[in-house]
């Protein structure tokens, strides 16, 4: 079970409150439905304040109680405590250059909805608008509390500001106010790449792996660190930008105006300009594509080329940060050992063999990875105690 943070200082009654509500809920979802004395055994909590706990968010519709079979040992059964999947729920979402993704995800994990459809115009805030409030009126009932929008780019620490995004045009404090009017709840910001790492961490290739990388396979490159199961976002929310590095062909024109990044060697239109074929509606249908011509010689040729450079890469994230597990998602999943192979010998050329080479997985939950790890990050609070539940 995720455990408390310690509070820094004195806090208040109601604060108090908050914090063990959260403890409970934190409980149930990582741990499973209990009675409520193996609540106050699992917590540390009085078994009368647990009680008191569970009848609250009973009364809210936030957990239900049931009865055991039979009982146990003497006495009357136990009634075990679970957390509801109609009552509150996260929105992630993902506005990327060609494609959207929504996720919605429950309280105790469940993925409700997902949906991603390429682009319809060039203007992102109103197709994510749209898509948002066509899958939404379907779940009047349940109760958003958070959204969250992942992109691919520099969002400040204010998880608002969208600082650099060299693919997208995108007003971060626009999109948040239009979405926060529509849904009636906090919208935030975050990178996609942060937000696909922290999903593969709950829900895919990355479960129970204490460090890990996630790497971005889309037009543009990033990479999402996990730590200790939380997302690593640096001083100012910019940590993971390695598709800038100066890796691959130093003389490939980058989508930022420089030369030489290494998202113009690997990136998805990198990827195809290099096998000569064209681009389709999303990354995933683009690679599928390359796939199945991915014997013809002149393709196989271009993706042992990306494979390389995308190994080089690797090799200079594992030896920054030495992850265990490094995931690929998006466009690199649909290719699979075509890109795998040829990068694992690469990495394995610039890797001392004592340091250990990090296991390559593809991703699980392919394209909408990132609005999955956008939602669990948007529930968050509720976890944390920060999102009033009454």
């Amino acid at each position: 079970m995720a455990e408390a943070t310690a509070p820094a200082g004195p806090v208040g009654t109601e604060q108090l409150r908050r914090t063990n509500t959260a403890l409970v809920l934190r409980s149930l979802r990582f741990d499973g439905p209990a009675t409520r004395s193996e609540l106050a055994r699992r917590t540390g909590l009085a078994k009368a304040t647990v009680g008191v706990i569970v009848s609250g968010l009973d009364a809210v519709g936030v957990v239900s109680e049931g009865v055991l079979d039979e009982p146990v040992g003497r006495g009357r059964p136990g009634r075990p405590v679970a957390l509801r999947d109609d009552a509150l729920v996260g929105l992630g979402l993902e506005l990327n250059v060609d494609y959207l993704s929504l996720v919605l995800l429950d309280l105790t994990g469940e993925v409700r909805r997902h949906e991603h459809r390429p682009r319809s115009t060039s203007d992102g805030a109103a197709d994510l608008l749209a898509l948002v409030r066509s899958v939404m009126s379907e779940y009047a009932a349940a109760r958003v509390v958070g959204a969250m929008v992942a992109v691919p780019g520099l969002v400040r620490g204010d998880d608002v500001t969208v600082a650099w995004a060299p693919n997208l045009a995108v007003d971060g404090a626009a999109l948040v106010a239009a979405l926060a009017a529509e849904l009636g709840c906090p919208v935030t910001i975050t990178n996609d790449a942060n937000a696909a790492a922290y999903a593969e961490s709950r829900h895919g290739a990355a479960v129970g792996i204490e460090h890990a990388v996630y790497l971005t396979g889309t037009v543009g490159i990033g990479a999402g660190v996990v730590v200790d199961g939380r997302p690593l976002r640096g001083a100012a929310g910019f940590a993971g930008e390695v598709g800038h590095m100066p890796i691959g062909d130093s003389t490939a024109p980058c989508g930022c105006g420089r030369r030489g990044c290494w998202e113009a060697s690997i990136g998805l239109r990198a990827m195809l300009a290099r096998v000569g074929l064209p681009e389709l509606d999303t990354p995933l249908s683009s690679a599928e594509a390359v796939a199945r011509h991915a014997d013809e010689p002149a393709v196989a040729a271009g993706l042992d080329a990306v494979g390389r450079d995308l190994g080089r890469g690797l090799a200079t994230i594992a030896h920054l940060l030495n992850p265990a597990v490094v995931v690929l998602g998006g466009y690199f999943v649909p290719l699979g050992e075509r890109l795998l192979a040829p990068a694992r010998e690469a990495l394995a050329a610039r890797l001392p063999a004592e340091v250990g080479y990090p296991e390559l997985r593809l991703s699980g939950l392919g394209i909408e990875a990132a609005a999955t790890g956008a939602a669990e990050l948007a529930l968050d609070g509720v976890f944390l105690g920060e999102v009033p539940l009454a």
